[in-house]
């Protein structure tokens, strides 16, 4: 999760320490005129002082070059980074848990996908074929059972990709990726549309009307 800018007030600080909310650590900071051009660009649900816009990572060259040896695409899975921008002076929860990857079919029917949590995706890319060795022999003392060091070192270059926030914070913006198994049929993500709909302003408590972002930028 990136943290772009946060010119909060000290009353907001204190607003979000009461309600517990979790913004995750920046993987790295930018100034908020530059993720707003990169946001110009893409596709956008936008109200309630709520911004929402989403970029789908669908070829296959452009993820190499963002994840490198831990690129999802390999795999089939679809990574989207996703914006989050709250423009009102108050901060605004998000449940993280409930959005989803809502892809649409020629023939009318669709299929709502969850995101994978990180430790998945790392699995999937160090384990194409899945696991080596279903009964895995005896580890020597001192190696613990179940350990997967290639996994483990695609956890650790994953994670500060993902998007990890339960809170927006006042006039701040807050990207990072989530990954969805499109079990290789990446030319969906063309059909596919980002669902958000759990959002509540927190003081008023008072949600947010759904968000659906087209992920076609055509």
């Amino acid at each position: 999760m990136r943290k772009v800018s946060n010119p909060a007030s000290t009353m907001s600080l204190v607003l979000l320490m009461l309600f517990g909310g979790r913004v995750a650590t920046a993987q790295s900071s930018a100034p908020a005129d530059a993720a707003a051009h990169v946001m110009d660009s893409l596709p956008r649900d936008q109200h309630e002082g709520m911004t929402i816009a989403a970029d789908s990572y669908s070829d296959a060259n452009r993820a190499k070059e963002k994840f490198g040896k831990a690129d999802p695409v390999s795999v089939g899975i679809l990574p989207v980074e996703v914006f989050l921008t709250n423009s009102t002076n108050q901060p605004i929860r998000i449940d993280m848990e409930s959005v989803q990857l809502s892809v649409h079919f020629e023939d009318g029917r669709h299929q709502d996908l969850d995101w994978l949590p990180v430790n998945e995706v790392a699995r999937m890319i160090a384990h194409p074929k899945g696991p080596s060795n279903p009964h895995p022999p005896r580890f020597p003392i001192g190696l613990p059972a179940g350990s997967d060091t290639k996994t483990d070192k695609l956890i650790e270059v994953l994670r500060p990709f993902a998007l990890d926030v339960s809170v927006i914070p006042p006039m701040a913006t807050i990207h990072g990726f989530l990954f969805f198994d499109l079990n290789h049929e990446l030319s969906l993500a063309n059909r596919a549309s980002l669902y958000v709909p759990n959002l509540t302003n927190v003081p008023e408590k008072k949600p947010l009307m759904f968000f659906e972002v087209v992920l076609s930028k055509n």
